[in-house]
């Protein structure tokens, strides 16, 4: 595990020139924490991973020093910047041309479920920042529209999140892309799960660890947050959150048995691999689930405090409270079940208006900050999953060699027809979904602790490349 550093801050008055003056140019009066503290380090050249919630500035906090590390007179990617979402690559590209454009550099913002022709222009005409989600630019690569040789510096932000939009394989198989030498390497994450320290160690050397969140949150901390969401709607609410975050592993409690039973029977019908632990279980079943949590093969488990009593759940990354529990003590017993082992966490309670009093009381009494999110819409879940989908969509295409591509072109037409009939779409809706739920919501598979070795692009040509990784990528798709 990285080791913790406590750099010195810096104000806006004791940064280099160029970056004071493109800071002032857009509108910057002063430096966020997460800047002051990044920027030191950034333009130091070490390699960092930094905790800092959304919305802490810690885009600014590595767009800035491109200013110093980057030449604008050379027309060819200097820059990567790996982001999770197509609308978290438009924000970045918007903040580095706010910061970087005014002296001369170009940025390419790239991302899958568009047309290539407008992303391929901007790579062709020399950007020096490129901003992408990972499937697509390895598309990019793969075609040779452009190369990693010249790379200085390699972002990767919102790491936890990418892990969760089922990027990991992509991110695995781009690392063959890049240069021999040294690249600056950063890795900015609102939180540190142990899936993502673990994972960590395959994409950054030898980093420090920089945690900023409010003032500053160790890694092992917990993270409590809460939804408010009405109570004749909190199954709906927990899948949309369950959605949203993707948890790798997750300990779901209730109250009583029969609500135990009614939410593991709603996961289960949404497609979820989930069962339930209550006293109403035979010895024989409960054994049977207690093995599948011990080896790390069910991915959400549903139970009263009385059934999970004594349960170690090894590299949980979330505990969800479906309703705060009767006894306040309780609270503390159940979040305690993640963020363990040196590990980061997240305690996620659902609560009505009225029960957001007592989890108010609870935070009070034990001194926890609690944060407030709000409940996603079901807009905000449209949008994820489809990003998700796209993203394993193209990297299965990827997959596909000469022949099973030609086998596919007698479907064009049926597809074209299909999605051009409004009263058909229903069944390219269904075939989605289907593959949706086939391929993401299989039990979590955790990443291979052997580091994987990089290969020089010159070496991997696109018809080599693919075959080569194929039964990796399968074996880790489920992310």
């Amino acid at each position: 595990m990285p080791e913790e550093v406590q750099p010195s801050d810096v104000t806006m008055e004791q940064l280099p020139e160029a970056l004071r003056a493109a800071a002032a140019g857009a509108g910057w009066t002063n430096l966020m924490p997460v800047q002051a503290r990044a920027i030191p380090r950034m333009l130091s050249g070490r390699n960092l991973m930094i905790q800092a919630r959304t919305g802490s500035g810690k885009t600014g906090a590595y767009i800035l020093p491109m200013l110093e590390s980057l030449d604008p007179k050379g027309p060819y990617c200097q820059a990567l910047v790996l982001v999770p979402t197509r609308e978290l690559a438009r924000q970045v590209g918007e903040e580095s041309e706010r910061l970087c454009g005014d002296v001369g550099f170009r940025v390419a913002v790239v991302y899958g479920g568009v047309g290539y022709g407008p992303q391929t222009d901007a790579l062709q005409q020399g950007a020096q920042i490129v901003v992408g989600t990972p499937g697509r630019l390895l598309d990019l690569l793969l075609r040779r529209t452009f190369s990693l040789d010249r790379l200085k510096m390699l972002v990767y932000d919102e790491a936890d999140r990418m892990l969760s939009m089922g990027f990991y394989p992509d991110m695995r198989q781009m690392q063959g892309f890049l240069p021999r030498h040294r690249v600056h390497t950063s890795m900015y994450s609102a939180t540190f799960p142990d899936y993502v320290m673990r994972t960590a160690r395959e994409f950054i050397q030898e980093p420090e660890f920089i945690s900023l969140s409010r003032d500053h949150v160790h890694v092992t901390d917990t993270e409590h947050v809460f939804y408010l969401v009405p109570g004749m709607e909190k199954d709906r609410g927990l899948v949309r959150i369950i959605e949203v975050e993707n948890p790798p592993s997750a300990l779901i409690f209730c109250n009583t048995k029969s609500k135990v039973h009614y939410v593991s029977a709603v996961l289960q019908r949404f497609g979820y691999d989930a069962d339930e632990l209550s006293a109403d279980l035979s010895q024989k079943e409960r054994e049977r689930v207690l093995e599948r949590v011990l080896k790390g093969k069910l991915r959400f488990l549903v139970a009263t405090d009385v059934a999970a009593r004594g349960l170690d759940i090894p590299a949980l990354s979330h505990v969800f409270q479906y309703e705060p529990p009767e006894d306040p003590e309780s609270y503390i017993h159940r979040a305690g079940r993640t963020g363990r082992a040196g590990a980061s966490g997240v305690a996620v309670s659902l609560v009505t208006d009225l029960e957001k009093i007592e989890l108010d009381r609870i935070g009070r009494r034990y001194g926890i900050d609690l944060q407030e999110r709000p409940l996603p819409k079901p807009a905000d879940v449209e949008a994820v999953v489809a990003e998700r989908v796209t993203a394993l969509l193209e990297a299965r295409l990827r997959n596909r060699d000469k022949l099973l591509i030609e086998r596919s072109q007698r479907f064009v037409p049926l597809g074209r027809s299909l999605a051009e009939n409004e009263d058909e779409l229903a069944i390219i809706a269904m075939l989605l979904d289907d593959y949706y739920q086939q391929t993401l919501h299989a039990p979590v598979e955790q990443p291979e602790d052997a580091p994987h070795p990089r290969r020089p692009a010159a070496k991997s040509s696109p018809s080599t490349a693919r075959p080569r990784n194929r039964r990796k990528r399968s074996r880790s798709r489920s992310r």
